[in-house]
C-alpha cells in the first residue's frame, strides 16, 4: 500500500457496500479492500483510497456510516477521525 493512502474502515458489511456504490456513483477513486493488518474494526472491509486522491475526495461521501479513517504512512496507520 502506498503512502499516503487513505483508509475507510465499516461497522457493518452493508456500510462498506453502500459506501462503494455511493462511491462509484460519485466519481470517488479507490476500491473495496480487505481491512488490513493493523486496523481494528467491525467489518473486515475497507475503502482504500489512493494517495493521489484530492484531500476533499471523500467530501461528498461525509454523510454515509464509516467507523474510522486512516492515513497510511511509515508501514503504521494514524486514525485521523478520532
Amino acid at each position: 500500500m502506498e503512502a499516503g493512502a487513505l483508509v475507510v474502515t465499516f461497522a457493518r458489511t452493508v456500510d462498506a457496500f453502500a459506501f462503494e456504490d455511493a462511491a462509484r456513483t460519485g466519481g470517488v477513486p479507490g476500491r473495496l479492500i480487505p481491512l488490513p493488518t493493523g486496523i481494528a474494526a467491525s467489518c473486515g472491509l475497507a475503502w482504500l483510497l489512493p494517495a493521489a486522491a484530492p484531500p476533499d475526495a471523500l467530501a461528498p461521501l461525509a454523510a454515509l456510516r464509516r467507523e474510522g479513517v486512516y492515513r497510511h504512512a511509515d508501514r503504521r496507520f494514524a486514525r485521523l477521525d478520532a
